[in-house]
């Protein structure tokens, strides 16, 4: 008899959906993960609102949780996983007419939070489901995307109007006529002179130093424009010009202080500002930073400072460059005409060059027999009374297999 009793309690209490005891209702519903497939063991808290009343059930492996056998009254419905609250329904009111579907879907939050986030992927759907503070989110994503996508399009542009303007300086590429002045239309446009792209090149890059001053490869062109404008320029108007080159090379080391070849670019401005020690330094870190090209920057300085006429720097620019690349055949040469000016002539009228200038003119010839600079080598030594070889051969070609 008791058991009897105990079965059609049971039965009225899981029938929710049909004909109910007075003051008997139920909750139910559906939990979605995050990745869009039912949430197994997801807890499901049930708390009534108007009088003490707590109540707890999981979800099964569907995704699915029951709860019945609750009175009429007001209830909020939570979900959990992992032990933290994901989403609630607050004041759900129960009836005897029909039972309550509380279902949860964390993929929808998910993407309405990153909708809500980002500002972009929201379908209408999820924006009805949005709260007034999700769609407040979005509104200001949306309004920061535009700016910060402006903002973006306007760095671009500076940055390629300084890249069109330099490299019709260096004569790198095409090159278009200068602008007209804006505050004077009538005006001739500038004349097309190396001085007028530089200038122009240096006023595009700054102004995309002022737009974005977190970027290396701007200011590193910056710099470069400067020094350009530097070499139009004398006096007081050159000096200004290195010194901002100076001040755009070290911002740019600052932001990439790996990068080799801003050390390099930096310390042939430095020896053109005459501080070779600096330049020297900066040179060494280039070479640290990359050791396989470590001879083409020491190269590079020694080719300045020919031009500036310090032969002797020069020469120990170049020799470092052939300890570290031996196979340099440009700089055994270099190296070979800083020696020549240490060529003396005996009262008889012979030459006397320095013993290690023939060594280096053969080594060039050696490493590169039809060389840019294989005659001017050839008259060099027939100047200084060496023999000329007729034909060298480079010791690193692949011999033929004999037939």
């Amino acid at each position: 008899m008791i058991l009897k009793r105990m079965a059609v309690l049971a039965g009225a209490l899981l029938i929710c959906a049909g004909v109910l005891p007075a003051q008997i209702t139920c909750i139910e519903g559906k939990v979605t993960g995050e990745d869009g497939q039912p949430l197994k063991d997801a807890v499901i808290k049930i708390e009534r609102t108007d009088v003490i009343g707590h109540y707890q059930v999981k979800t099964d492996k569907k995704g699915h949780y029951f709860y019945g056998g609750l009175a009429i009254g007001s209830y909020n419905v939570c979900v959990e996983v992992d032990g933290k609250q994901r989403d609630c329904a607050n004041k759900v009111k129960t009836s005897t007419q029909n039972y309550q579907e509380i279902s949860f879907d964390l993929h929808a939050q998910k993407e309405r939070a990153e909708a809500a986030t980002t500002g972009v992927g929201l379908t209408k759907d999820q924006e009805r489901q949005m709260t007034s503070e999700e769609r407040s989110q979005m509104k200001k994503a949306q309004a920061d995307r535009a700016q910060a996508l402006e903002h973006k399009q306007k760095l671009n542009e500076s940055f390629a109007s300084g890249m069109q303007a330099l490299n019709c300086a260096n004569k790198t590429g095409p090159c278009v006529p200068p602008a007209a002045d804006p505050n004077n239309p009538q005006a001739a446009p500038p004349p097309m002179t190396p001085e007028t792209y530089f200038a122009q090149a240096a006023a595009s890059f700054k102004h995309a130093a002022e737009l974005d001053p977190k970027q290396d490869v701007v200011w590193s062109h910056l710099a470069e424009a400067q020094v350009g404008l530097a070499k139009t320029q004398t006096g007081a108007d050159q000096q200004a010009s290195l010194a901002d080159a100076k001040d755009s090379f070290e911002k740019a080391i600052a932001l990439k202080p790996a990068d080799p070849a801003i050390h390099n670019n930096y310390a042939l401005a430095l020896a053109q500002m005459k501080k070779f020690p600096e330049a020297t330094a900066e040179l060494q870190k280039a070479a640290e930073l990359d050791p396989p090209g470590a001879g083409k920057y020491y190269y590079n300085l020694g080719a300045l400072l020919v031009n500036a006429g310090q032969y002797d720097e020069a020469a120990g620019m170049f020799k470092k460059a052939i300890e570290l690349t031996p196979t340099y055949a440009e700089a055994h040469f270099q190296y070979a005409m800083c020696l020549s000016s240490k060529m003396t002539v005996t009262p008889d009228g012979k030459t006397v060059a320095p013993p290690e200038m023939k060594d280096e003119l053969d080594k060039y010839l050696e490493l590169a027999p039809n060389g840019g600079n294989a005659d001017a080598a050839k008259a060099m030594l027939q100047t200084i009374g060496a023999e000329v070889q007729t034909k060298y051969v480079n010791p690193n070609a692949a011999k033929k297999p004999k037939k």
